[in-house]
């Protein structure tokens, strides 16, 4: 899990990037859970609150400027 204040502290750029591999990552284990061999379900949640961390500080860095 991914803390805001982490967030925060990194670039635009960074954030971005963290976000892409998050996506990677969701689309992973949702194919993993489709084949029915996922050992960690609550993981698709927490990655997609992840995901959801990373839009919001972008969203508050931009409003900032």
């Amino acid at each position: 899990m991914i803390k805001a204040n982490e967030l925060r502290n990194m670039t635009e750029g960074e954030i971005r990037q963290k976000k892409e591999s998050l996506k990677k990552e969701l689309f992973n284990l949702r194919t993993e859970a489709k084949a029915g061999r996922i050992e960690k379900p609550h993981k698709i949640n927490q990655t997609r609150k992840d995901i959801a961390r990373c839009e919001t500080v972008i969203k508050e860095k931009a409003n900032v400027k």
